[in-house]
């Protein structure tokens, strides 16, 4: 069976926008490293405006959230980062974001 995709959309507070691209650009070891023990592969996040698009793959994305949730460097790395989008951002919440609808895929 292959990987369940995910996607959602962000909005990044304008103020925010320059700092939260450059962490996105030069992100922490540690937070790659985890989010690839999670499961997380194929991750990518496309900038359009304040708006960004997150996609990536996971076989099993309860059992990653459940990861991100409990590793010290990524709530490190949220705190700031939360800070930053508009809404919800906590990986303890049942729904930390919306998945958006897949609705053409080419393999």
């Amino acid at each position: 069976m292959g990987s369940n995709k995910l996607a959602w959309t962000w909005r990044v507070k304008e103020e925010c926008l320059e700092e939260y691209v450059q962490m996105h650009l030069n992100p922490w070891p540690e937070i790659l490293e985890e989010h690839s023990k999670a499961g997380i592969t194929n991750y990518s996040i496309f900038q359009n405006g304040n708006q960004f698009f997150y996609c990536f793959e996971c076989k099993d994305t309860e059992a990653a959230f459940a990861y991100i949730a409990q590793s010290d460097a990524c709530n490190r790395w949220n705190a700031i980062t939360s800070e930053m989008v508009e809404g919800s951002f906590d990986f303890n919440e049942e729904n930390p974001m919306v998945p958006l609808r897949e609705v053409f895929y080419l393999e």
